[in-house]
């Protein structure tokens, strides 16, 4: 019989699974490409590249477009990959942030031609590669000059082939002339940009005097969308200090009285115009914005612009106010000055970046200063050699023309002429026709120049403050070469007008009924006058709470959660006693099993909260503990939860209440004689003794609503007790 052959699933034998600790699985494999995309990708140096910046500004200044002629990006994004092992669409996007086009950057890195989308616009698509041109623009001289003179570290590519810088010797401090962001592994950038002269003018200052106030050279960020900061100074002191912290921009508006219309012309420089449009028009459909009857895009050859048509009456003035409130028309940029020094990433303030960048400038140039000084030298040595046969030209020929071998010439100048073998071939190597007195005297005649060139050169590079000297000069001149005005504006903290809300709301009376089942129904005096009509309500549903107030009142909801939901009742839509009203869970966002169960107008929070419990305690808190001063909604541990919640009040004063209990039982008592409590959290303390087991409180009133004829039967002068039993006079009053 034929043997069946096995399948290839059948003849599968899985190789065995082999343990490993999480810890050495992190290490080997996610500790080193956590550790590239910090070094290698997200977080910027001391130059204010990233690595991907650097490649591309390096080819393309390789491909001879600085001052050079437009070419195509996709010639560049080519040209980069040699470089930069990435996909052509990552290289692209890199390059798109840089140009002149995008408006991303203070100081534009790329000239551009063609559609390279903006800054405030995500949906502003850029151009593809092959239709739009690049070259460097002439701010990048300052990034490549004296790069050919060892300033700066090269290392092979990813490849091997050719070489590359690790850093770019920029002649100012770019990390903080344009902007940077990054998202790494664990940790991220984002660094601000800021005005050009100011940096320079701070740069030279400190190293002046390191002890100076940066903030006399360099007042605030400078965005290239301008807009407006609100500048709070101990707020950007503490910025500059700790390289962290954030500061709010707002939008610059023109009012245009002839069409009734908001022209905005500049806004800050973490938005874009979709995110206010869309904002806007979901302002616009909850009713919460009714003075703009159209926002549009204007954007165009001008510049940015966004035209907001405003209803007859509209105080454009006022409405801003609201819209820099509700919109992200006024935004926060969030600074986290982390940048990599030496491959550590560190959080540094302004004067530590400015230390480390004149660190790295003074290096770069240090550097230079040796590679001048080697090639003077070198050109030295060869004159003082050529110098040497000045007085007997004869000699020198003679010997070259009575060599039998041309490998003897070299050692026979040596030999004759006391040189060594450099001087020698440099010799060897004149042409016939130079060798003439004329030649060889002008050629000679630079050597006291070079003397005195190398130690001038040699004196700079041996004093620090010589290095300092001639980097602040590079500063003026960059200054005074590429300084523009600053673009945003700052306006104090204190002087800028805040939006409250209350100033756009109607306030007028009103009643508000809240029932059993979780509905209010907030309906305006004039209207509760003019209607017949009874209560609508769902069926064995029943109004639990009447308030009269107004329509800018504060209110408190209580839940069976022990949590307390604050709330205005401009936030409740008006209704009518002939509908349901609003569900209330809906309103606040309650939890599905959660329900209302009491509702308090705080006021000016004076009084007290009274809580009665199950377990026949009572817990008397002020109502000022649940006052906030930040804007929260929602406040848990509004009371104790250990047991049931059954009764729910609050007083103005003390006064007499009247607990009920499940086996008939009531007494009454004032609540002077109840200790208050700071915690809101309290079971506070037994006032009602639970004589029969499994009995329990279930009710708590105040004693004008206990229906009790005879209160003083139940009224008891000491606490804990345990009550009378309900008298037969007063059973119809009883829940059971």
């Amino acid at each position: 019989m034929a043997r069946k052959k096995k399948t290839a699933e059948e003849s599968y034998i899985p190789a065995p699974i082999k343990q490993e600790l999480i810890t050495d699985t992190l290490e080997k494999n996610y500790m080193p490409y956590a550790m590239s995309v910090i070094v290698s990708r997200a977080i910027p140096e001391i130059d204010g590249l990233k690595p991907a910046h650097r490649k591309l500004l390096y080819t393309m200044f390789k491909m001879g477009l600085l001052g050079g002629r437009l070419t195509k990006s996709a010639n560049v994004v080519g040209q980069t990959m040699k470089l930069n092992p990435h996909g052509d669409s990552a290289i692209y996007e890199t390059m798109v942030r840089l140009t002149r086009g995008n408006e991303a950057l203070l100081h534009p890195l790329v000239e551009s031609q063609g559609n390279f989308g903006k800054q405030y616009s995500r949906d502003m698509a850029y151009a593809a590669s092959r239709y739009t041109e690049v070259r460097l623009d002439p701010i990048c001289q300052e990034f490549f000059s004296d790069i050919n003179k060892n300033t700066v570290k090269f290392v092979d590519n990813y490849d091997g082939e050719i070489q590359e810088p690790t850093l770019l010797p920029v002649a100012f401090p770019n990390i903080l002339v344009n902007p940077n962001q990054g998202i790494a592994v664990g940790m991220a950038s984002n660094i601000c940009s800021f005005n050009l002269r100011e940096v320079c003018a701070a740069a030279a200052a400190y190293m002046k005097n390191p002890e100076c106030d940066i903030m006399e050279y360099m007042t605030a960020p400078d965005f290239s969308m301008g807009a407006e900061i609100l500048y709070d100074k101990e707020q950007m002191r503490n910025i500059y200090e700790t390289g962290r912290g954030s500061f709010k921009m707002r939008a610059v508006y023109e009012y245009d009285k002839a069409n009734n219309c908001i022209e905005i012309k500049e806004i800050p420089y973490t938005t874009t115009i979709e995110a206010v449009l869309s904002k806007i028009m979901e302002l616009v459909k909850a009713n919460k914005l009714k003075e703009i009857s159209d926002a549009r895009d204007e954007t165009g050859l001008d510049g940015f612009k966004l035209t907001f048509d405003l209803k007859r009456g509209t105080d454009p003035d006022a409405l801003m106010l609201k819209l820099y409130k509700l919109t992200p028309l006024e935004d926060s940029f969030a600074c986290n000055f982390n940048l990599l020094i030496n491959n550590v990433p560190m959080v540094l303030g302004i004067k530590r970046i400015l230390e480390e960048w004149i660190k790295f400038r003074s290096g770069c140039i240090k550097n230079a200063l040796k590679f001048d000084i080697d090639k003077k030298s070198e050109k030295l040595h060869l004159l003082t050699g050529l110098k040497k046969i000045l007085m007997d030209i004869d000699k020198a020929i003679s010997i070259i023309r009575h060599t039998e071998k041309e490998s003897d010439v070299v050692p026979n100048l040596m030999s004759g002429f006391e040189i060594d073998k450099v001087q020698a071939e440099y010799i060897a190597e004149i042409k016939l026709r130079n060798l003439n007195k004329e030649y060889i005297l002008n050629r000679t005649s630079e050597i006291e120049r070079l003397i005195d060139e190398i130690d001038e050169l040699n004196r700079i590079l041996s004093s620090d403050r010589e290095i300092k000297k001639l980097i602040s000069k590079q500063l003026e001149q960059i200054s005074k070469k590429y300084g523009q005005d600053r673009k945003t504006k700052l306006v104090e903290g204190s002087e800028a007008e805040e939006y409250n809300e209350e100033n756009f709301i109607d306030d007028y009376p009103l009643t508000l009924f809240v029932t059993r089942d979780g509905y209010a129904k907030k309906v305006s005096a004039v209207s509760l006058r003019s209607t017949t009509s009874e209560h609508k309500l769902k069926e064995n549903d029943e109004v639990t709470q009447t308030i009269e107030t107004n329509n800018k009142a504060e209110i408190m909801f209580f839940t069976d959660k022990a949590t307390v939901y604050k709330s205005h009742l401009y936030d409740i839509p008006d209704s009518k006693v002939s509908s349901l009203g609003e569900y209330i869970p809906s309103l606040l966002g309650l939890e599905a099993d959660e329900k209302v169960i009491y509702a308090v107008l705080p006021g000016d929070y004076s009084g007290y909260m009274l809580f009665a419990f199950a377990n026949g305690k009572m817990a008397k808190v002020e109502l000022s503990g649940y006052a906030t001063k930040s804007n929260r909604k929602r406040l848990i541990n509004a009371y104790s939860d250990k047991s049931e919640i059954r009764g729910i009040m609050w007083l103005a004063d003390d006064c007499e209440i009247v607990a009920f209990t499940d086996n008939n039982k009531v007494l009454a008592v004032d609540t002077a004689n109840i200790p208050l409590k700071s915690t809101k959290s309290t079971q506070g303390v037994q006032v009602m003794k639970i004589t029969k087991k499994g009995a329990s409180l279930v009710k708590a009133v105040t004693s004008d609503k206990c229906g009790l004829d005879n209160i003083k039967h139940y009224k008891t002068k000491n606490i804990p007790a345990a009550g009378s039993f309900l008298r037969s006079e007063d059973t119809q009053m009883s829940l059971f």
